[in-house]
C-alpha cells in the first residue's frame, strides 16, 4: 500500500526508515514521537545503488526544509550487500544495536544525513538476520528486563534466544517462503486457496507435523491427491499446508521455545496463528507490534547518537 508524504506543520527531528525487500517505510519523527507516515512499494530488491538515494527523497522530500539537516536512520536490507551500502554484520552474542556500528552512507542532497544500522550474524550454525535486531532491541525498550525467546515469523521466520540485553543465539526457518513456493509454484498450486482458513484442518496439519516431521515430504503431496480423489476443499488444503510448515517449525525450534517466555513480533494474522501454534504445545506467548519495535528500536539507536 502507498502512502505519499505530506507536508509537516514542523520540521520532523529525524526520520526513522524501514527499509525491506518490497517495501519503503518512513516516520517523521519529533520530540514527543512520531508526527507522520509514508510509505510505498520502492524495497531494496528493485534498485540499484544509485537509485535509494532519489528513491528516499521521493517519499520524504515534503518533510524537509532547505534550513536544517534531517537525521535518517534506516534498518533492513537497505543495508545488505544489494543494498545502498553494506553495513558490516556484528556477531552475537552481542546487543541487537549498537550506535558506534551504525554505518554512515554520503549523500547528495545535504538535507539530510544517512545511518544505517548493521544486521547480526552467528557463525556456528551459520546464520544472519538484517531488520529483525532492530525489532530485537524495540521489543527490549518496550519490555525492559526481558529475558525468554523472540520469534519473529515472516518470510524467514527467527528465533531468537535473548538473555541480559543480548541476542545469545537465533535460528531462521524459511516457513513462509517454502509456503509461498509450494502455494504459488508447486504442483499444489493447483489445490490450494489463495485465501481463507480451516481451522479444523490447520489444527491436525499442525499436530501431525509436531509428532511426526519426518512425514513432512509425503503429507504435502497427499494435499494434491485428495484435492483429486477425495475432494479436500481448497480452504482446507492452504489451512493444512500452513499447519504442517508451521508444525515442522516449531518441532525443530522446540530447544527455543520449550519451557521458555517467548514473545512474538510481525503481521498480526501470523502471529495470531503462530500464538495458536504455541498454546497447542502448553505455551502463552505474548505479540507485540512488528511497527513498535521497530520504531522503538530505531529510537534506541537515534537517542545513542
Amino acid at each position: 500500500m502507498n502512502q505519499p508524504a505530506e507536508p509537516l506543520a514542523q520540521a520532523p527531528d529525524w526520520i526513522a526508515v524501514d527499509w525491506g525487500t518490497s517495501h519503503l517505510r518512513a516516520t517523521a519523527m519529533g520530540a514527543g514521537g512520531p508526527l507522520a507516515n509514508a510509505c510505498n512499494g520502492d524495497g531494496m530488491g528493485g534498485l540499484t545503488r544509485q537509485q535509494f538515494e532519489p528513491a528516499l527523497l521521493a517519499l520524504i522530500g515534503p518533510w524537509l526544509t532547505g534550513a536544517a539537516i534531517t537525521p535518517v536512520i534506516a534498518c533492513g536490507m537497505v543495508g545488505s550487500r544489494q543494498g545502498w551500502a553494506e553495513a558490516k554484520y556484528r556477531a552475537v552474542p552481542c546487543a541487537p544495536v549498537d550506535a558506534a556500528a551504525l554505518t554512515r552512507v554520503p549523500t547528495i542532497d545535504r538535507r539530510i544525513t544517512v545511518h544505517i544500522a548493521p544486521g547480526l550474524l552467528q557463525t556456528a550454525p551459520a546464520d544472519v538476520m538484517r531488520g529483525e535486531e532492530t525489532q530485537i532491541a524495540g521489543a527490549l525498550a518496550l519490555d525492559p528486563g526481558f529475558d525468554g525467546v523472540i520469534c519473529l515469523p515472516g518470510t524467514h521466520s527467527k528465533w531468537a534466544h535473548v538473555s541480559a540485553g543480548e541476542v545469545v543465539s537465533f535460528q531462521t526457518f524459511l516457513t513462509g517462503e517454502l509456503f509461498s513456493l509450494l502455494s504459488k509454484q508447486s504442483v499444489l498450486r493447483h489445490s490450494i486457496a489463495a485465501e481463507g482458513l480451516d481451522e479444523g484442518a490447520f489444527n491436525a496439519a499442525l499436530s501431525d507435523a509436531l509428532s511426526r516431521p519426518e512425514k513432512l515430504g509425503a503429507r504435502l503431496f497427499s494435499l494434491r491427491a485428495e484435492g483429486l480423489i477425495a475432494n479436500l476443499s481448497p480452504i482446507a488444503a492452504r489451512s493444512r499446508l500452513s499447519g504442517l510448515l508451521i508444525g515442522m517449525e516449531l518441532a525443530a525450534a522446540k530447544p527455543y521455545w520449550l519451557g521458555q517466555p517467548v514473545t512474538l513480533i510481525g503481521a498480526p494474522e501470523l502471529c495470531r496463528h503462530y500464538a495458536h501454534a504455541l498454546a497447542q504445545q502448553g505455551v502463552t506467548a505474548s505479540v507485540l507490534s512488528a511497527v513498535d519495535c521497530t520504531l522503538a528500536g530505531l529510537s534506541k539507536l537515534k537517542g545513542a547518537l
